[in-house]
């Protein structure tokens, strides 16, 4: 299982830099009441949840946002968000501003909330200038290994304190994860940052189509020169595409990081 979740870790590295989720759907809520419902806001989110969680009995967790969303920042709860929110024991957030569209649910819900950003060193937003939330930084703190390990963290000891009974279990659980995406951190480092000169990118520039991969290039010495969305929504002008253009030429970059929604 882990070795499962630790591959979607990899693959959500590279793929998952919107804001949104992939297309594996949680179940609802199970209505038990000795089972701890755990309710994770995002996909990567949820794909730590889970292997935190991985073999304790009596937990179920269940992902909030099942849509395939490439950015939720102008997200509205739905009436079946708003009940898993009610039903929720225990609700792990990303942070960073991400979900500001709970704020109003969280403030009715007795639910303890994990801030998975606690403790994370946060970069500055790209350009947000055109959504409503107020937060400076950029979210897509899972995207840098070394930022992921501190969200792991994080959910392992906030669901130790939530459920003290089974604190070593989920402790225990993290620090395993947290030693496995050490390992992810390393072999990707081999590829991406080796400092020797025949293992060396010919290229160490990039430009992406959407503007999450600030912590990933800060995470293994990139230099992101540009990301072409840096508005959910908005379309390249002449001027940008210009300026795209003449990035590519004069880094003689080979290709664009680019989405499965991207226009």
């Amino acid at each position: 299982m882990k070795k499962t979740i630790l591959s979607l870790l990899l693959s959500g590295l590279l793929l998952l830099s919107a804001c949104g989720s992939g297309t594996t759907a949680a179940s609802e809520p199970a209505e038990d009441d000795d089972t701890l419902h755990i309710l994770a806001t995002t996909y990567p989110v949820y794909l730590f949840t889970t292997a935190v969680t991985e073999g304790v009995e009596g937990v179920e967790v269940t992902r909030l946002i099942q849509q395939e969303i490439s950015c939720l920042h102008d997200y509205t709860l739905t009436v079946n968000d708003m009940k898993a929110i009610e039903a929720a024991d225990v609700i792990v957030m990303n942070g960073v501003g991400l979900e500001d569209f709970m704020a109003d649910a969280l403030s009715t819900s007795d639910a303890p909330v994990i801030d998975c950003s606690e403790g994370v060193a946060l970069l500055p937003a790209m350009g947000h200038e055109g959504h409503d939330h107020d937060t400076e930084y950029d979210p897509h703190i899972w995207m840098d290994p070394e930022r992921a390990d501190q969200m792991i963290r994080n959910i392992g000891g906030g669901l130790a304190a939530a459920d003290p009974d089974r604190a070593e279990q989920y402790q225990d659980n993290a620090i395993a994860f947290s030693g496995e995406v050490y390992n992810l951190k390393l072999s990707m480092r081999f590829i991406i940052a080796s400092d020797q000169p025949d293992l060396q990118l010919p290229h160490r520039e990039l430009i992406t189509f959407h503007d999450g991969f600030q912590y990933f290039a800060d995470a293994f010495g990139l230099d992101l020169l540009k990301a072409i969305e840096e508005e959910e929504g908005s379309e390249a002008s002449a001027a940008e595409i210009k300026e795209i253009v003449g990035l590519v030429q004069d880094y003689d970059i080979p290709a664009i990081f680019t989405e499965k929604n991207g226009s």
